[in-house]
């Protein structure tokens, strides 16, 4: 498979657009990337149970860099809850390597598909009605801190999302204030990235049929276009934040996400 002109543009199309949601709506790009690369594999010939695999994996991979810009920005404010990352991270890449180099394995693509349809749609329903969790209890100790962190490590894997929409709700739901909680969830999106990768690559080392330039789960040139047009773009999405009604905008890309979700139920009914 060549890497030709018109994929780099659009590979590059997706990167600029999930970067300036994420900078302004505070949002992953995985949900918006697992849909088009799933969909970009599929016109190339890749089957569609390996290709909602490939996307889910490289979609994951891009959060390695842009975790790491973000998180700069929270520390500069001292926003991020390191003591709250030491406690989580554990459990986290435990959950991680547990779903990326068993579920993520052995689970064929059409479940994944229905699965992130199912989480996609559940986020989009959370963004639309923008709830926020009302503050009922205190972080738990260091069992607690593992089984949550194990569980959003697993989940995350299983949707290539960095985890920010089920660690964001938990903190604050255990009175963790919203800066702090959004910030310490972007510090955690590196060890849930990276842990996750490290068993795309190593679960996908015998797949058959990967297109070219794969490594393992991860596709190759998708990663570094996003992740460097993404890394871009974010900081003006943040900037623009301050500039136009988030609220509403949230509620628009709600419904694209509820257009997305549609789009991977068809895909995993289909497969």
């Amino acid at each position: 498979m060549m890497i030709e002109p018109t994929l780099l543009a659009e590979l590059a199309i997706l990167g600029l657009c999930t970067g300036f949601l994420a900078g302004l709506l505070g949002i992953g790009g995985g949900m918006i990337m697992v849909p088009f690369l799933t969909y970009l594999l599929g016109q190339r010939g890749v089957g569609p149970d390996l290709a909602v695999k490939m996307a889910i994996a490289t979609s994951m991979a891009t959060i390695i860099f842009t975790s790491v810009s973000s998180v700069r920005a929270h520390h500069k404010k001292k926003a991020v809850r390191w003591d709250l990352v030491k406690g989580l991270a554990p459990g986290i890449v435990l959950g991680s390597l547990i779903g990326s180099m068993g579920i993520f394995a052995f689970v064929k693509g059409a479940s994944l598909a229905l699965f992130f349809a199912a989480f996609v749609g559940f986020s989009a329903t959370q963004m639309f009605l923008d709830k926020k969790p009302a503050p009922t209890r205190q972080m738990p100790g260091f069992t607690g801190q593992l089984g949550a962190g194990g569980l959003i490590g697993l989940l995350s894997g299983l949707v290539g999302a960095g985890g920010g929409f089920i660690s964001v709700p938990f903190m604050t739901w255990c009175n963790v204030a919203i800066h702090n909680a959004v910030a310490t969830s972007a510090a955690l999106g590196f060890p849930i990235a990276l842990a996750n990768v490290a068993g795309y690559i190593v679960s996908g080392q015998n797949v058959q049929n990967l297109p070219d330039y794969s490594f393992g789960y991860l596709w190759l040139p998708a990663l570094v276009v996003i992740a460097v047009c993404s890394v871009t773009m974010a900081p003006v999405g943040a900037a623009t934040a301050h500039k136009l009604p988030v609220k509403q905008l949230k509620r628009v890309f709600a419904t694209i996400l509820y257009v997305l979700a549609a789009y991977m139920l068809y895909k995993g009914l289909s497969a």
